[in-house]
């Protein structure tokens, strides 16, 4: 039976709880540690992206055995002692060359680069060439190329940088691999090991080694996010693609991207001057595209007042007369078919 007594209590509880603040609760930890009020997976997500760009760490790392790790150091000991080094008065030209990936087209265009490079630029012997996977096939003196790790790329700059003149020799940077508009360039080994090199990272290194005269060319995709970062009074930058657009061509199975075989296998066999054969690649490029109903990568182009100056005297090295592309072109060629499985046999009856 309610009383009066107890009946008057209970609506004074009721009052009490109708009158009372809000009761606050503290936020989740998470919340706490990434200042948003609800955590968001994909929030979180390009957070720890940027976060990896700018240390442009390897995410992922397993370490080779002892047969390839004493392979791979052999290599690259053996890339780094064949580069020749520099002759006074003379602006010589350095190539590194690098597929950061494991697909074979990365390996196969970083490749047949070095050459057009070398070729190009009397760069014969003050070349090198770092691979991932097996695009890249090695010669019958050096049957295992380095791989394209960052730390290769580190110790390739790092030796080029010491037995050149900072001051009047010109660094051509190729390098080749998927890209990503928050991580850079990434890195890629198989299932072996993964990352990236963010644009903070790659212009931190090149300014580390001090070489004053660079040209750098990425085939990836958003590549143009590197530009900002390696401008400067000296450097030209190529990139196939804006910081906010794909670039095309990249199947495995290809021998070029679009970039890199307009560029690189037709652009550049030519003898005319770098920055005619990048408007010309860049139409190229641009005609393609439209044909296979593709937004526009947009390459784009960065030329420092003072390279100017290294730019024609390197382009005075170039043969008079043109070479011929190779491999299978990028655009129009169909993919190689793809084989259907075999139906399974049929087993008797019992």
């Amino acid at each position: 039976m309610i009383t009066p007594f107890r009946y008057g209590l209970c609506i004074g509880f009721a009052l009490l709880l109708c009158l009372a603040p809000p009761l606050v609760l503290p936020e989740s930890a998470s919340a706490q540690s990434y200042g948003y009020p609800i955590a968001n997976p994909r929030v979180l997500q390009e957070r720890r992206e940027r976060e990896a760009a700018q240390r442009g760490s390897i995410f992922d790392n397993q370490p080779h055995g002892p047969i390839e790790a004493l392979r791979q150091a052999r290599a690259m000991t053996g890339a780094l002692a064949a580069i020749k080094p520099q002759r006074k008065g003379n602006i010589d030209v350095y190539v590194i060359a690098v597929a950061m990936d494991s697909d074979a087209v990365f390996g196969r265009e970083a490749a047949e680069a070095a050459r057009v490079l070398a070729n190009r630029y009397d760069a014969v012997g003050r070349t090198i060439v770092l691979a991932n996977g097996t695009g890249a096939a090695g010669s019958a003196k050096d049957p295992v190329v380095p791989e394209g790790s960052p730390e290769h790329l580190a110790q390739a700059l790092g030796h080029i940088g010491e037995v050149m003149d900072k001051e009047e020799d010109v660094l051509a940077l190729f390098i080749t691999t998927h890209g990503h508009w928050n991580t850079g360039l990434s890195y890629r080994d198989g299932d072996r090991a993964g990352g990236n090199i963010a644009p903070e990272r790659l212009g931190g290194m090149l300014n580390e080694v001090g070489i004053k005269n660079r040209l750098v060319i990425l085939s990836a995709c958003f590549s143009g996010v590197f530009a900002p970062v390696l401008q400067n009074q000296s450097t030209i930058t190529m990139s196939a693609a804006t910081a906010e657009k794909p670039s095309f061509g990249c199947r495995a199975e290809n021998d070029w991207t679009f970039f890199g075989d307009a560029f690189v296998n037709h652009a550049l066999r030519k003898p005319i001057a770098l920055n005619e054969a990048f408007a010309e690649a860049r139409g190229m490029i641009t005609r393609w595209e439209v044909a296979s109903r593709l937004d526009s990568s947009s390459p784009q182009i960065d030329i420092g007042p003072q390279a100017l100056v290294w730019m024609d005297k390197i382009d005075a090295k170039i043969p008079k007369v043109a070479g011929q592309p190779k491999g299978m072109p990028a655009f129009g060629v169909a993919p190689p078919p793809q084989e259907r499985p075999k139906p399974a046999p049929l087993l008797p009856k019992p």
